[in-house]
């Protein structure tokens, strides 16, 4: 189903602005005060909690604490912790170190096996978690027992009982009256070392406190990679990390990333990010220790920096080769299942043969494809369970699901956590057929039908006149866009005057206007290839417009979306 976003647009209230983009704002919701993207619009950080972790971090400088980030083994993990070490160390701390637990040995968060691990190396005085702890009852318990003090910031959502952490800040504490619910952990992680500035700053003026600003290109990485909503904050984190991203004031492990990537800072947008550069330090997570990847983001030294993007591109190289394997193996389990006909639905799968870092990816491939909620299980390293990553859609709230699962079914799910969108959890394997049954019950009873009906947004139609490279770069400064605020897309008919297979994957199209002697290139990355090449002279596409570069010429492209052919 293809619809159109609606937009009222208040000629006043956007005056000064093109008609254009009143009308794309408008239909996002935005206003003209979202627009303001300035540092100084970021919200307060008035977080539950942060007075007694700015107390406690405060002691243990004066005592010279050993203290241990524990981190995530994802790209919002890894930024969390790496922007933690770093402003730990500028701000004088002498004893800071990280840990990260293995992701196919010790799961995730701050587990009893981890804590063990820390226990085992010499423990330390201070625990901080960064993007998890929320839902670690069991390690903060046993670390507490151990004498550690333990301050926990996450952004995943509570269950009913609270970890016995020292001080937990999380902006989805029911009670935290934080505005934005939608920071990701590195968003955290940088609210808390903000705040713990401005108190070095208040107690000791005449330093030269290093700004917390100075890392804001982790927290636009990690804001980008966790896909939370970019509510107005978020938006202000991510543009201002991108600004200094553009002009080379970040960490040479970035810079070094977009140069793998072939792409030039200047025009570095947030989509890059997600698409480039998140991919490839997440490859050191899922394939290998997420270790790797957290060093690399310390790493000073730029000669050493690109060694190591050398390393973790191939890491993904290989991701990519596993992923394409579990692919086709998920192809072939799928007929196997009863999906039945209903709109309401969900897909849960298991192999031997699934890689358990690469389940997340897969669970996302065949969310896009299916349109409803995906639990991929592989085995994990504990005889006879399974470890499980889910992903779903908006509207359809994963965690939210889970937690149906578990209340109606004591015992059959050993953990989870997660959000709207993603979720992790653990299961014993002689469970996987039940919780597949309850999983689509809870579906069904939860879950508006409606929901499910795949729903392609545009924005209208662009003028002939409009189908040109300044509208692409009008939209490109316009951003950023993401999780919440979609990039643009458009509806238009053209004429097929050329297509070709590019890699037996890919569709390049010229297309043209009737009535206009205009030509245009199209790409489409995921056409259907049972039907195209079409013979059909004219189609409807709905597409983004792009900016394409090439031998230092810049050009227009069609990013398409979606393409029906049109009758004669």
């Amino acid at each position: 189903m293809i619809r159109q976003r609606q937009a009222h647009v208040d000629a006043q209230h956007w005056q000064g602005q093109p008609e254009l983009l009143a009308r794309l704002y408008s239909a996002r919701g935005l206003q003209a005060e979202d627009l303001q993207l300035r540092l100084q619009g970021l919200l307060p950080p008035r977080l539950q909690g942060i007075d007694v972790a700015l107390e406690l971090l405060l002691v243990a400088r004066q005592q010279q604490s050993s203290v241990l980030i524990c981190g995530d083994f994802d790209a919002d993990g890894a930024t969390a912790t790496a922007l933690m070490v770093l402003a730990l160390r500028s701000y004088g701390y002498e004893h800071v170190d990280f840990c990260v637990p293995h992701r196919l040995t010790m799961g995730y968060g701050l587990s009893p096996a981890l804590v063990e691990s820390i226990l085992a190396g010499g423990g330390a005085d201070v625990l901080i978690t960064v993007d998890n702890g929320i839902a670690s009852y069991e390690g903060v318990e046993l670390a507490k027992a151990a004498g550690m003090q333990v301050l926990i910031t996450d952004h995943h959502l509570p269950g009913e009982r609270l970890p016995p952490a020292d001080v937990i800040v999380n902006p989805n504490l029911a009670s935290c009256p934080f505005p934005s619910k939608h920071l990701a952990g590195v968003g955290v992680a940088f609210y808390l070392m903000a705040a713990l500035r401005t108190q070095l700053q208040s107690s000791w003026p005449g330093r030269d406190w290093p700004s917390a600003a100075s890392w804001l290109d982790l927290v636009a990485l990690g804001t980008v990679a966790d896909m939370v909503s970019l509510d107005r904050n978020n938006r202000i984190l991510v543009e201002q990390g991108l600004q200094r991203l553009r002009r080379g004031a970040c960490r040479p492990g970035l810079k070094a990333l977009i140069e793998m990537a072939g792409l030039t800072p200047e025009r570095l947008q947030a989509s890059d990010l997600g698409f480039y550069l998140a991919p490839r330090l997440n490859a050191a997570g899922r394939l290998e220790d997420m270790r790797q990847g957290i060093e690399f983001l310390l790493e000073d030294s730029p000669e050493v920096a690109l060694t190591m993007a050398e390393e973790l591109d191939l890491l993904n190289k290989e991701r990519r080769q596993i992923e394409a394997s579990m692919q086709a193996q998920a192809q072939a389990l799928l007929p196997r299942l009863d999906l039945g006909a209903a709109p309401q639905q969900s897909v849960v799968l298991y192999d031997r043969q699934f890689h358990a870092g690469v389940i997340g990816i897969l669970a996302g491939r065949l969310k896009e494809k299916h349109h409803c909620p995906v639990v991929v299980f592989a085995d994990a390293e504990q005889p006879g369970e399974l470890k499980g990553s889910a992903r779903s859609m908006p509207g359809v709230h994963m965690r939210d699901l889970l937690a149906w699962v578990d209340a109606h079914n004591p015992g059959l799910i050993i953990r989870f956590g997660g959000h709207a969108m993603a979720a992790g959890l653990s299961l014993a394997r002689q469970g996987l057929e039940r919780f597949r049954q309850q999983l689509q019950r809870a579906v069904q009873e939860t879950c508006a039908a409606e929901l499910f009906a795949r729903v392609l947004w545009h924005d209208g139609a662009l003028a002939a006149e409009d189908l040109n490279v300044a509208t692409a770069r009008l939209l490109q400064r316009a951003g950023p866009w993401g999780q919440g605020v979609p990039e643009p897309r458009f509806i238009g008919e053209f004429l097929v005057l050329e297509q070709r297979l590019l890699q037996e994957r890919f569709l390049k199209l010229t297309l043209g206007l009737d009535h206009d002697n205009s030509v245009f290139d199209g790409i489409w990355f995921q056409p259907d290839l049972g039907h195209w090449p079409t013979t059909a002279r004219r189609v409807r596409l709905v597409y983004a417009l792009e900016l394409n570069y090439f031998r230092g010429r810049e050009s227009l492209q069609l990013r398409i979306e979606r393409a029906e052919p049109i009758a004669a």
